[in-house]
């Protein structure tokens, strides 16, 4: 058993974890290609345990209460369709109409107010049924082999998703279930690209895919996030 904590400047609502970040720390408890589900809103400060259940489950506790389960999953589908350009990506940036207030206005992927975040901001592509926002990961985002730690992959890839599915509309949704693959490494101090598309959604779920991709198109990281509204 280990345990990790998120810590309170990784949050995406105000009193909890942003999911993909939290899916990406409760993902490395297995090895190979991992689906995280979470369960509950993820503490900040406060540590979680990670529990393996054999080869093939880990599940995540705080205070007795299940957190996020993690099983094996099958290699996702590759990115279907063109990629858009880091001018188009800058432009669509520039349509980013997220609020300054609200759930998720300090959220440290996209949140308007956390200039000390992952700023991915992303905005609708012209023409094209995508979203997508330039992103040059920090210094602080590199772990021990110089590249992006996964959790702050795992981070990007989420909240684009959420644009995806929901545009500029300020519906409340929340990460339910994420799946990354890191095809190659991710470095700080360059500039990227990072893309949502809408896959499907019925009732109150919603499935969108994310990628990162470098400047001659190439794929570095990709995923699936499914949102759900939550009922009232």
């Amino acid at each position: 058993m280990s345990t990790f904590t998120v810590p309170a400047r990784f949050n995406g609502p105000p009193s909890s974890g942003n999911g993909g970040y939290s899916c990406g720390l409760v993902a490395k408890a297995l090895e190979g290609p991992a689906a995280v589900s979470l369960r509950r809103p993820v503490p900040l400060d406060r540590p979680l345990e990670v529990r393996p259940e054999g080869d093939d489950k880990a599940t995540a506790f705080a205070d007795g209460e299940l957190i996020a389960e993690a099983v094996p999953a099958a290699p996702l589908s590759a990115w279907d369709g063109s990629l858009p350009s880091l001018a188009e990506a800058h432009a669509a940036r520039d349509l980013y109409d997220a609020p300054f207030t609200g759930e998720f206005a300090g959220c440290f992927v996209c949140g308007r107010s956390r200039p000390d975040g992952l700023r991915v901001y992303t905005g609708p592509v012209d023409g094209r049924d995508l979203v997508a926002s330039p992103w040059t990961p920090a210094v602080w985002t590199a772990g021990e082999d110089g590249a992006v730690s996964p959790e702050f992959v795992w981070a990007a890839l989420d909240c684009p998703a959420y644009f995806a599915l929901h545009g500029n509309s300020k519906q409340v949704s929340y990460l339910a279930r994420q799946q990354v693959e890191i095809l190659a490494p991710i470095h700080p101090d360059v500039e990227y690209v990072v893309a949502g598309k809408r896959l499907e959604s019925s009732g109150r779920k919603g499935l969108a895919a994310t990628a990162i991709f470098d400047a001659t198109g190439t794929v570095l990281a990709h995923g699936e996030c499914l949102f759900v509204v939550p009922l009232r």
